[in-house]
């Protein structure tokens, strides 16, 4: 019969599989904001993040940290599953099935005051309309990523992420001022630090 800790002491501490447990682990916010930013349902977003972590493992092999660090890989992975899952029509049909936006910017959010809430709504509003390469740029400005960094993860060029991003924000803030309140047209801004 074989001993146990021979079979264990077989298997590296390093090994493919429990580097990457590890670094999804680590970076596990990255995946959840964007299951965030992409489903409203919970069971979407227990779907996606599922989906995420799948694609993440299948194309783990190919990551090079050499290229890139793991949290701009596992960005650009997230995304593009993300951006897939938007496109697909049974999640679309599925995701808006049962309530409309208006539904959705009625309800009331508990842990925010009132003014607050309703800004919060409108914004999130704004970003669900978004198409899928303006909603991944918005998501990552907001995660308060450099326009290199977010370069890197969209495939663009820093440029083309500061001028959509400066149009982003000029149609957000549009879009806040007709608002029903809308004297109050905040634009996405980053948190400070």
């Amino acid at each position: 019969m074989t001993d146990p800790a021979a079979i264990d002491a077989l298997i590296p501490d390093d090994s493919l599989q429990a580097r990457f447990t590890a670094l999804l682990d680590q970076h596990r916010g990255i995946v959840l904001k964007i299951a965030h930013g992409y489903c409203r349902h919970p069971e979407d977003r227990h779907d996606l993040v599922q989906d995420i972590s799948i694609q993440a493992w299948r194309a783990f092999g190919r990551f090079d940290p050499a290229r890139s660090r793991f949290s701009t890989w596992l960005y650009r992975v997230a995304l593009n599953v993300a951006i897939s899952h938007v496109r697909s029509a049974t999640l679309h049909e599925r995701h808006h099935a049962g309530l409309d936006d208006e539904a959705l910017a009625a309800l009331p959010d508990p842990a925010a005051d009132t003014g607050q809430a309703d800004r919060l709504r409108t914004l999130r509003a704004v970003i669900d309309r978004l198409g899928p390469l303006d909603r991944a740029l918005m998501l990552l400005y907001l995660d308060e990523r450099s326009h290199r960094e977010i370069a890197e993860v969209l495939g663009i060029g820093e440029s083309n992420v500061a001028t959509r991003l400066h149009r982003l924000r000029q149609r957000i803030a549009a879009q806040f001022a007709d608002a029903p309140g809308g004297t109050d047209t905040p634009t996405p801004t980053r948190r400070t630090r």
